[in-house]
């Protein structure tokens, strides 16, 4: 067997005695912290039952309660998780003791819990205002904005009073002559004239066969009259 095969066969034997360590070790989880020591709350044990807890990163990771004025608390890393050198804040009752620890694998200490009641939030006293100061100065005009859309249409309104009468116009100019009208109705026949007056004698007519003729020329002579008496009346009349 050469040197080189020697060699070979050590490594392989090394590696197969590691390796299973190696698995054995990372497959178990790190053993938990534990914290222990007596709480009190207010400067007085805390009663039997009062519960006790861890938190890492804001956290609950453990709790236990309290019995005769002690605590024992186990506070183990979960698969995944990276405790490893972080803060752990204690509880006592709900109320953060003052007291915190460190975690590490397999480790704690005896760490004795106080705690405290609250105070009070301070209730801020109302400052009131101060003198109103002098007014500033005006700014100067801004641009002008851009045209805003036209609203709608408002509703007709009331109808107003009437009006004063105008002034009277000036006369008009004369018209021009109407058409002639109709002739009218014939009026009523008038009355009859009075008697004329008697005409002049008439001549002597000639001697013989002359009877009759007078007779005739005296009817003629009183109607002429009686025409010219109803030609004056009917004149007067108009």
């Amino acid at each position: 067997m050469t040197k080189f095969s020697i060699l070979t066969s050590l490594a392989v034997i090394v590696l197969l005695l590691v390796i299973p360590a190696v698995v054995l070790a990372q497959s178990q989880p790190p053993r938990p912290a534990v914290f222990g020591g007596t709480v009190s709350f207010d400067g007085a044990p805390v009663a039997d039952g009062t519960s006790v807890s861890a938190s890492i990163d804001g956290e609950e990771v453990a709790s236990t309660e309290a019995s005769g004025g002690a605590y024992a608390l186990r506070v183990a890393q979960p698969p995944g998780g990276a405790f490893g050198g972080k803060s752990v804040v204690f509880k006592v009752g709900g109320t953060e003791a003052v007291e915190k620890g460190t975690w590490e694998a397999d480790g704690g200490a005896e760490l004795n819990l106080t705690a405290v009641t609250p105070p009070p939030a301070a209730t801020a006293t109302p400052i009131p205002p101060g003198p109103a100061g002098a007014a500033g100065r005006a700014g100067s005009d801004g641009p002008k904005g851009e045209d805003g859309a036209a609203g709608a249409a408002g509703p007709a309104g009331a109808k107003g009073n009437a009006g004063a009468d105008g002034a009277s116009g000036s006369a008009g100019a004369d018209g021009a002559s109407g058409a002639d009208g109709s002739a009218g109705a014939k009026g009523d026949t008038g009355p009859a004239g009075a008697a004329g007056t008697s005409g002049a004698s008439g001549a002597a007519g000639a001697a013989g066969g002359g009877g009759s003729l007078a007779v005739i020329a005296l009817i003629i002579a009183i109607v002429a009259a009686i025409g010219a008496g109803g030609a004056f009346v009917m004149g007067r009349r108009s």
